[in-house]
């Protein structure tokens, strides 16, 4: 017996573009220390895509960056590597 997805163009599809978002304090300068770990990790960032939003009061900032991944582990360790961010409280 074999497992088929019975619709293939459900969930992720690799290679492509993805979006990754980090929420951390709104002072320290997020956008470029998420843009440098992805960097550093040897992912693609489309640092032109990046979107900001910052939280009502203003403590907190959302920063959201578009990457390229060709694997689930590109897209995986995108995510580990903000995670690993002392600045970063979550990621998304």
């Amino acid at each position: 017996m074999s497992i088929a997805s019975d619709n293939p163009g459900h969930g992720l599809q690799f290679p492509g573009t993805f979006e990754i978002s980090a929420i951390g304090a709104a002072d320290v300068g997020l956008e470029a220390k998420i843009a440098e770990a992805l960097d550093a990790a040897g992912l693609v960032v489309h640092r032109e895509r990046l979107r900001l939003r910052p939280s009502s009061k203003g403590n907190w900032v959302s920063v959201c960056y578009a990457f390229e991944a060709t694997s689930r582990a590109d897209y995986e360790r995108a995510h580990e590597v903000l995670r690993r961010l002392p600045e970063v409280k979550w990621t998304l």
